[in-house]
């Protein structure tokens, strides 16, 4: 397995962990995929071209993007004053009275500042705009694997009782879910039947690129995040937190660098707005500067535009989801910042409060820490008094959030990029029981409803049980979201003892059932801890007492992640509850081996 590394610039990525790709998944590794189409549809908040007017042979170095900022509604006088000094209008958002503009004139920004009507500029990166943004290449299709992937309830989902949500809802297909990322493969099994394409664009640059398959992934995050909110429930790969909504994918991360500069996040969240989104997730932060500071003028502009941005989304009915970052900062404490610009050279600063890290702390923001497999901060997740808003599964460790990857695949990432679609998709379970609520609404729910996590033994963690500074108003629960209750908890047997997995070898585990009486239910609930280097070698049975077999799962070939952790759901209504019950783990080849740690039976 590769060394879990931590990347924490740009996306809420800690994305640790290798997955069934057998290789690090670091976030902004090149994915992708294609198709053709133009033309953007009118809109009154929609960049107005579907391609920039200029060409790539027009591109000039030195070239940067500007945010000019006037008073909502017609901006015909500041891209007026744009042309006037040197500057060119790329996209303009006349709701919200943004304009981007490109210009290589070192003094356009203080000629700007001086125009009559022109409250805000500012440069929104510190590198030159890619020539790719005047005719942007579409990301290739990833080809297709199949899976031999049974589903599962994994162990983030039951942390957050989405196992048991489903039952009830899996929500509804009038409910959309933007995933604002690196892009989306909708080819993906899991993926594609509850795919938007008619909603999904390329948001890279800051202006809208509908052509078919902009959308796509250019690198596997979002593929990861939108699998997690809504992956099918189709019996096959993993299920998302919220199966039966749609998910559409507005891609905010330019090519190569897998960067999100303001004016991305701009049209992303523009686009929500005008296509109904009910709930974005936004699993990243806007680049370069990894806080914002008022006082800086280019940074009060970016701060004004997306603000603008996130809050007329809001106004048409989109709550917006972000994680919190993976720095084990104390975003209510901010003192220093020494990883901005990352677009050029880092720089040490220092920093007070006042300085933002946007989405994530933006009025009306919903904003998520992670937890890894129990009741505890993940070491990496950022925290802070009134900040941190819920929390939910991130994963850490050996326990990843296992899900979709571009081109059929799926693997494991650990980060609050993980945490916050888990959030995401609860809020599209509470409006889809509740198709009038506001986003105001599901804001309030998402905390009241969350499960009161108490601090530990760290003073870093401030507050009570109810709010504190690593939790917020707790874990989210997919249960209370659908209307459901938890139900009594069923007779529990487990066993603790450690069996050696062999290569080449079959291995079993028991448990003596008593006091069970009549037949197994049809949802014995089979969880197990096997821990082990290469776990595509491990085929997992459940014996009843008469010996007969129920298949668990028997793991890809290719699955290269590390150990199996997770509960399975047998029907096993035809079996006598009482008696040996046995864990049966087969290992199908050489050179890795393992042990089953533990495992349970819950009737």
């Amino acid at each position: 397995m590769t060394t879990p590394r931590i990347y924490r610039h740009r996306l809420r990525r800690s994305l640790l962990s290798a997955a069934a790709v057998g290789a690090a998944l670091a976030l902004a590794t090149p994915a992708g995929a294609a198709d053709v189409d133009t033309g953007l549809p009118p809109g009154p908040a929609a960049a107005r071209a579907a391609v920039p007017a200029q060409t790539a042979a027009g591109w000039a170095a030195g070239t940067r993007s500007y945010l000019v900022v006037t008073a909502p509604g017609d901006t015909s006088a500041a891209r007026n004053a744009v042309a006037a000094n040197g500057g060119s209008v790329f996209a303009h958002y006349d709701a919200i009275g943004v304009v981007v503009a490109h210009s290589a004139s070192a003094g356009f920004a203080a000629a700007m500042r001086s125009v009559t009507g022109v409250q805000k500029v500012g440069a929104t990166r510190t590198s030159d705009v890619p020539a790719d943004a005047y005719s942007p290449t579409l990301p290739s299709a990833p080809g297709q694997s199949s899976t031999t992937l049974a589903e599962t309830a994994r162990w983030d989902m039951t942390r957050i009782n989405a196992d048991k949500a489903w039952a009830v809802s899996t929500g509804s297909a009038s409910v959309t879910v933007g995933v604002l990322d690196t892009g989306v493969d909708d080819r993906h099994q899991d993926i594609a039947p509850n795919f938007d394409t008619a909603d999904s664009v390329s948001c890279a640059y800051g202006k809208a690129d509908t052509r078919a398959g902009a959308w796509r992934d250019v690198g596997s995050h979002g593929t990861h995040v939108a699998g997690t909110i809504a992956a099918a429930k189709n019996g096959k790969g993993v299920v998302g937190v919220a199966p039966g909504v749609k998910i559409a994918s507005v891609r905010v991360a330019e090519p190569s660098t897998s960067m999100f500069f303001a004016e991305n996040t701009i049209c992303g969240f523009m686009w929500a707005g005008d296509h109904g989104f009910d709930v974005t997730n936004n699993s990243y932060y806007t680049d370069p500067w990894m806080f914002n500071c008022p006082v800086d003028p280019d940074q009060a502009a970016i701060v004004e535009g997306v603000r603008r941005a996130q809050e007329y989304a809001e106004g048409k009915g989109s709550l917006q989801i972000a994680a919190a970052g993976n720095s084990n900062y104390d975003l209510a404490n901010k003192r220093t910042d020494s990883s901005s610009p990352n677009d050029s050279t880092p720089v040490n600063r220092t920093i007070t409060n006042a300085c933002i890290d946007i989405p994530t702390e933006l009025p009306g923001v919903v904003t998520v820490a992670a937890m890894g497999n129990g009741n505890i901060k993940a070491s990496y997740s950022n925290f802070g008094r009134d900040v941190i808003d819920v929390a939910a599964p991130g994963g850490d460790g050996a326990y990843g959030v296992y899900s979709t990857l571009p081109g059929g695949k799926y693997g494991n990432m650990n980060g609050t990029s993980m945490a916050s679609p888990h959030v995401a998709g609860v809020a599209a379970l509470l409006k889809s029981a509740d198709p009038a609520a506001t986003p105001a609404d599901l804001r309030a729910r998402l905390g009241s409803q969350a499960t009161d996590t108490a601090c530990p033994s760290d003073g870093r963690c401030t507050g009570t049980t109810a709010k504190n500074a690593f939790f917020g108003e707790g874990q989210v629960d997919a249960l209370k979201a659908v209307g459901g209750s938890t139900p009594p908890p069923g007779r529990y047997f487990e066993n603790t003892a450690d069996v050696t997995v062999a290569d080449n070898a079959t291995v079993e585990s028991p448990i003596t059932v008593t006091g069970v009486t009549g037949n197994a239910p049809a949802a014995l609930k089979v969880g197990v801890d096997v821990k082990h280097t290469y776990r595509g070698d491990l085929v997992l049975s459940l014996v009843a007492p008469d010996g007969s077999v129920h298949p668990l799962e028997d793991f890809a070939d290719g699955d290269s992640g590390d150990d199996v952790v997770k509960t399975y759901t047998v029907d096993a209504s035809s079996e006598t509850a009482s008696g040996t019950w046995k864990l049966r783990v087969r290992d199908i080849a050489t050179q890795d081996t393992g042990r089953i740690d533990a495992w349970n039976l819950t009737f």
